[in-house]
């Protein structure tokens, strides 16, 4: 038995580099075996192996919350806005607005926190500026209080054009405002699947 000791092995002789893909060790060896997409001499890496298995790097994911109150008229849908992000792994989120670059299914969650609330809330998924997916939350307690909704639905997105954003509603018959803390207004998501 014989063994070959390199760092990188090339699969595929097409001169075009996106044609290519390259298994490879990083310079300085970590336990891991990467996989790239292009030639040998400067891949770019799509994922890895580790002792746990396969890991995907280019796999979006985003988190925000809503540090600000934000004032929601009766009666109409109004895009919220997420002003302190936690992470975005791809540079995929903007301007309270999700546009991933990889193709696939993503899971998408988000939530609102609202006062003072007596009435019907939503908190919808938007996808291309149109409601996609709605939770809701009904009161007709005597009094009025913060209420809380929420959204999750695993969605598609085409990797280029497709975008997603969050909008609430709320039907109390005057002004309402959100309530700005990460526990209760919040949106995040991740790559489930790649397609």
């Amino acid at each position: 038995m014989s063994t070959v000791k390199s760092k990188k092995l090339q699969v595929g002789t097409d001169a075009t580099s996106s044609n290519n893909f390259t298994i490879y060790q990083p310079a300085t060896p970590d336990g891991t075996l990467r996989i790239g997409v292009g030639n040998a001499d400067s891949p770019t890496e799509v994922g890895r192996f580790n002792s746990n298995g396969y890991v995907a790097t280019n796999a979006p994911a985003f988190g925000a919350w809503h540090d600000t109150t934000q004032t929601l008229t009766t009666s109409s849908f109004t895009k919220l806005l997420f002003t302190t992000e936690e992470f975005d792994t791809n540079s995929n989120f903007a301007s309270s607005r999700f546009t991933p670059t990889v193709e696939g299914y993503y899971q998408i969650n988000a939530a609102m926190g609202i006062v003072p609330m007596n009435g019907t809330i939503f908190i919808s998924i938007y996808k291309n500026g149109s409601e996609f997916k709605r939770g809701s939350f009904t009161s007709d307690a005597a009094t009025a209080g913060s209420r809380h909704t929420q959204v999750s639905s695993i969605v598609y997105a085409n990797g280029s054009t497709d975008y997603f954003e969050i909008y609430g509603y709320q039907g109390s018959g005057s002004n309402a405002t959100t309530r700005n803390d990460q526990r209760w207004t919040y949106v995040n998501g991740v790559l489930a699947k790649a397609v």
